[in-house]
């Protein structure tokens, strides 16, 4: 008895061993040298997908963005058709992560399956536009938490005001909160996520309790909660409807964050996949219930639509009826955001490490370097706070700047989930190793695909629009504009820099035709893929 239980600590410890041996030898296989320590687990990689999402948190949060385009029917299905097209995403990027768990994920997937002429262009610009888009969700943490604090001011001071400057101010000190963590605190940051998930879970739980508890029996109708149309827009109806989606993806989007911390995790080609589309499911399921009960306690539509303290408070208030207990309800959210803008951060910094440790970026000897006594990529770190301070400052000359960053953010890595599952689609489906680690069957991987790949190219041109009509230089939406100069510049860096330069990721051919873990690694000839042959 006792001898079994010494050895089972040595046991369970030559297998942790194992699985990281494993691991980097895949990373290797791929042509990635291990630089990063893999301190995630199966729970604290969920916390750190899951704290980006916090999707009942980004969902109640940004209620603004679809109650006037669509009102509650666009709240609670817009999440629903949001989520099983985003699940659809996830599943098909799945595969992709169970065959390559690379940091670079969508632009090293691409790179691998994609024809070899194209190749160069087609994995450039994924990065570059995957990159853009990360930066852009980097700024929505800050800015949905000041949006909040400023709130509670407006919940006590009816007459107030609130200027730019001060929500800036505010959203400056969630991005040095999250560098900070980042920078110092990396070996604990494992933790961090883990309490993230835990503290989002048990808030949600405590906030619906709550809520439904003080309001009852006042509530709305089932008819009023899940049928209401409301339209104050300007567009025709079917188009504010669809733009109302907006709110729905919004709160789905990141979960490629896994992908991109991947060389942090333990056990990666079989725990990705799992966190990939588990936060997807579970932010859809919190998200809905949330809204639902939201929506239930709301006393009046129209109120919370048009109250300066936002629509998530206005509901606490007026289920709780008291300041004080619909402020301490708040800070919930507040610090899911908080654990967030962390969780954004570190996902932002290992793109552009990744990116530039395969020659995508200008600088990118300085940007892939990791600092040895931190044990993270600085440079990409600072980088990341520096152009999420530069965008930020947009806020001050725009009153769309908001909804200018979230169409962004959504918009550019929702192209960018899509690049790889066309690629796929294009080729027959048979562009990945047949025995990775994750598998859809063959009519389901279809049917994932093509819907995941339709949903972005509706949502990519829907959310371009303005959200009113008519449109004037303050509400114009300038995701577009963004867009524009994220491909000016990349079109720019290429004919300069990446034309001459950029081969893709660096893969170890001898490793690659070897296969010397997965022996599932395909090689590229000519325009076909081959995959190795296990003797």
């Amino acid at each position: 008895m006792s001898t079994r239980q010494s050895l089972a600590p040595a046991s369970i410890k030559d297998e942790h061993l194992a699985v990281l041996e494993r691991d980097e030898a895949t990373l290797q296989s791929l042509g990635v040298k291990q630089e990063l320590q893999r301190n995630f687990s199966l729970l604290s990689g969920l916390g750190l997908a899951f704290s980006i999402l916090n999707s009942w948190t980004a969902l109640g949060a940004s209620m603004s963005l679809a109650l006037p385009s669509g009102g509650p029917s666009a709240v609670i299905w817009g999440l629903v058709a949001a989520g099983i097209c985003n699940l659809c995403l996830a599943a098909s990027m799945s595969e992709f992560l169970s065959a390559y768990p690379t940091a670079g994920g969508q632009y090293h997937w691409v790179a691998v399956i994609s024809w070899r002429r194209w190749m160069p262009l087609l994995s450039w610009t994924t990065g570059w536009i995957n990159t853009s888009g990360w930066v852009a969700l980097s700024a929505a943490a800050g800015l949905l938490g000041s949006t909040l604090i400023l709130g509670i001011v407006s919940l006590y001071h009816p007459t107030f005001e609130p200027q730019r400057w001060q929500q800036f101010l505010i959203y400056l000190v969630y991005n040095f909160v999250a560098l900070f963590v980042n920078a110092f605190l990396t070996k604990i940051l494992p933790y961090f996520t883990k309490t993230a998930l835990i503290w989002s879970i048990i808030g949600w739980i405590l906030i619906s309790i709550t809520v439904l508890a003080c309001a009852s029996p006042n509530y709305e109708s089932g008819h009023v909660v899940y049928g209401t149309f409301i339209n104050t827009t300007g567009w025709p109806d079917g188009l504010a409807w669809l733009l109302g989606l907006l709110q729905g993806a919004f709160g789905l989007t990141g979960y490629d964050a896994v992908a991109h911390c991947i060389e942090e995790l333990g056990d990666a080609v079989v725990q990705g996949p799992r966190i990939m589309m588990g936060c997807v499911l579970i932010g859809v399921v919190t998200g809905f219930l949330y809204l639902s009960i939201l929506l239930f306690v709301a006393t009046d539509i129209n109120t919370v639509v048009t109250s300066p303290v936002g629509p998530m408070l206005q509901i606490f208030y007026d289920a709780l009826g008291n300041k004080a207990g619909a402020t301490c309800l708040l800070v919930i959210p507040l610090v899911c955001l908080m654990f967030a803008g962390i969780s954004i951060l570190t996902t932002t910094s290992r793109m552009i490490y990744a990116f530039a440790r395969d020659g995508g970026l200008p600088a990118s000897r300085y940007l892939a370097r990791v600092h040895k006594g931190l044990a993270v990529p600085l440079n990409a770190l600072l980088l990341t706070a520096g152009l999420v301070t530069v965008f930020g400052l947009i806020f001050l000359g725009s009153s769309s700047a908001y909804n200018a960053i979230v169409s962004a953010s959504v918009a550019a890595l929702g192209v960018t989930y899509a690049i790889p599952p066309t690629i796929n689609c294009l080729r027959g489906r048979r562009a990945l190793p047949a025995n990775r680690a994750f598998v859809m069957p063959n009519t389901l991987g279809w049917i994932c695909n093509l819907v995941g790949i339709t949903y972005t190219i509706m949502t990519t041109v829907l959310f371009m629009f303005p959200p009113l009509t008519p449109v004037t230089g303050s509400n114009m939406n300038y995701c577009v504009a963004a867009f524009a100069i994220v491909l000016v510049v990349s079109v720019v860096q290429w004919f300069v820099d990446g034309r001459k330069n950029y081969n893709g990721p660096r893969l170890d051919e001898a490793a690659l035709s070897g296969a010397l873990v997965l022996e599932t690694t395909p090689v590229e000839s000519s325009d076909r893929i081959v995959h190795p042959v296990k003797e």
